[in-house]
């Protein structure tokens, strides 16, 4: 509780007016740097502070109506049961009346929501799921399909653009933490290392549409269930740079929020999601430039504040991101329903790393050929010729998952010995460990898992099972030397 002794007037005045209309145990009072939120009954009103800073201009009364309205505005693109109106406060600073003009201040009328639901809050209680996880992709996902993309001749996401606020934070971190120089240092060289060698990669991404208006700040602590739904909400209103950016450098937010909330595993599987549900492949080579930015900025945000153990925690997070990372390569093998995929979830979830992507096959062959998971192709897409098509793609992917120094899960039948030798032969080619993920089943319990199998990509059938087990090449001596433990059962 924020006491009102300490705020400025008008606040102070609003404060009462809501604990004389609505009861002292129903009304709260948030801050942020730029913000004061006041919480009454079932609703919140978001107040923006009067303030210039270098990178938001509050300062007049009528830059706060207009970034009041920015905020309905694009807020309501992906949470309008939360944004409801903006409003005038009338009155006088004494007795201020919200809702009435001439206006000496303005608010974003919000819905209230249990913070509970907080997606940080439901994190920290252990009850953040994979399923929750993929509900996330998808909702981001069909958000930034939704977004407008930015203009090629805009200079949002040039790569120039791009590294100079990764600059700007080396600058300030120098005079914030003098005595982290050092480290400090060795990342900014790094950083522009980096750069440099993916300055064509983020070219191209704008190129192809990646740079669009997204949230901006999109972290663990501005997504709440909404009916068990993530939500997003509280996007950036007040710099457009800091919204017009690489879809890549949103997801990085939620991916090293996830890690710094000690979720390894499900970092690794918001990554793998995204990698199914938008086939973007491409940001396994920006996504550690970007996560080592945003862990940076969140140094930098708790420096200011003052927070030397958490500036510190960020930091050598944001190290870890740029340290040089080395993967290594494991494939399934097995007939199909002998659990492959539920194996590889599993040890998706257990490496703790969160440094690994699985790539499914089932997933994708029906990509190859303009198809979505849960689409059917009645057959049509297993030929042999379309299976080869699959495994070269396959091999593709990894290839470049690997170069970019993530761990890789090939999730796949590999029954033909040939086919799981070229993997092999990729993973020593670029000295990675390589390893098999096998399982096994009786021939009963195999047929009644794909009676019952429901919503999966797979289409395999007891028919293809019966030919499977006619042709299937079994594992080498040499091979069962390569097996990997497998996992337990994923929490849903």
């Amino acid at each position: 509780m924020i006491k009102s002794d300490n705020l400025p007037p008008l606040i102070a005045s609003l404060l009462h007016w809501a604990r004389r209309e609505y009861g002292a145990e129903t009304v709260d009072l948030l801050e942020t740097h730029i913000s004061w939120v006041l919480l009454a009954d079932g609703y919140a009103y978001k107040i923006k502070k009067p303030v210039l800073l270098p990178f938001v201009d509050y300062s007049t009364l009528e830059a706060r109506r207009i970034f009041c309205e920015k905020e309905l505005a694009l807020n309501s693109r992906y949470a309008p049961e939360l944004y409801l109106e903006t409003l005038p406060i009338g009155g006088s600073i004494e007795t201020p009346l919200i809702g009435v003009r001439p206006a000496i201040e303005w608010a974003v009328e919000m819905g209230r929501f249990d913070e509970k639901w907080r997606l940080d809050h439901v994190c920290d209680r252990g009850e953040l799921t994979p399923s929750l996880i993929s509900d996330l992709v998808r909702t981001v996902a069909d958000f930034h399909g939704r977004a407008t993309q930015a203009p090629q001749k805009s200079r949002f996401g040039d790569p120039a653009e791009i590294l100079r606020p990764a600059l700007e934070n080396f600058e300030e971190l120098y005079r914030l933490l003098p005595s982290d120089k050092p480290l400090l240092t060795k990342m900014e060289e790094s950083t522009r290392r980096e750069w440099e060698r993916l300055r064509s990669n983020f070219a191209g991404r704008k190129a192809q549409g990646y740079v669009r208006e997204c949230h901006g700040d999109m972290h663990l602590g501005n997504i709440v269930l909404l009916d068990g739904r993530p939500t997003p909400f509280d996007c950036i209103e007040f710099n457009e740079a800091f919204r017009w950016i690489d879809q890549a450098n949103e997801l990085a937010f939620i991916y090293e929020d996830l890690i710094e909330h000690h979720k390894p595993g499900l970092a690794n599987w918001l990554i793998s999601e995204w990698l199914v549900e938008t086939g973007d492949f491409d940001i396994l080579n920006v996504l550690p430039f970007y996560s080592t930015y945003r862990a940076l900025v969140r140094t930098k945000v708790a420096a200011i504040r003052g927070d030397s153990d958490e500036a510190h925690e960020y930091l050598t997070l944001a190290s870890r991101f740029c340290c040089q990372r080395q993967g290594a390569l494991t494939i399934t093998f097995g007939l199909s329903g002998s659990g492959k995929t539920t194996s590889a979830f599993a040890r998706l979830l257990a490496d703790e790393s969160a440094n690994t992507v699985l790539v499914r096959s089932d997933v994708e062959r029906k990509r190859l050929f303009g198809l979505a998971p849960e689409d059917a192709s009645n057959g049509a897409i297993y030929t042999p010729e379309a299976t080869d098509r699959t495994y070269s793609r396959l091999e593709e992917l990894a290839k470049g998952a690997l170069i970019a120094g993530w761990s890789v899960i090939v999730d796949a039948a590999f029954l033909q010995r040939s086919q799981r030798d070229r993997f092999r032969v990729l993973a020593s080619g670029i000295n990675l460990p390589f390893a098999i993920l096998a399982c096994e089943a009786s021939p009963d319990e195999l047929r009644r898992r794909l009676r019952v199998r429901r919503n999966d990509a797979s289409e395999a059938t007891v028919e293809v099972l019966e030919g499977q087990m006619k042709w299937a090449e079994g594992l080498t001596d040499e091979e069962t030397q390569l097996k990997a433990d497998t996992m337990g059962e994923i929490e849903e």
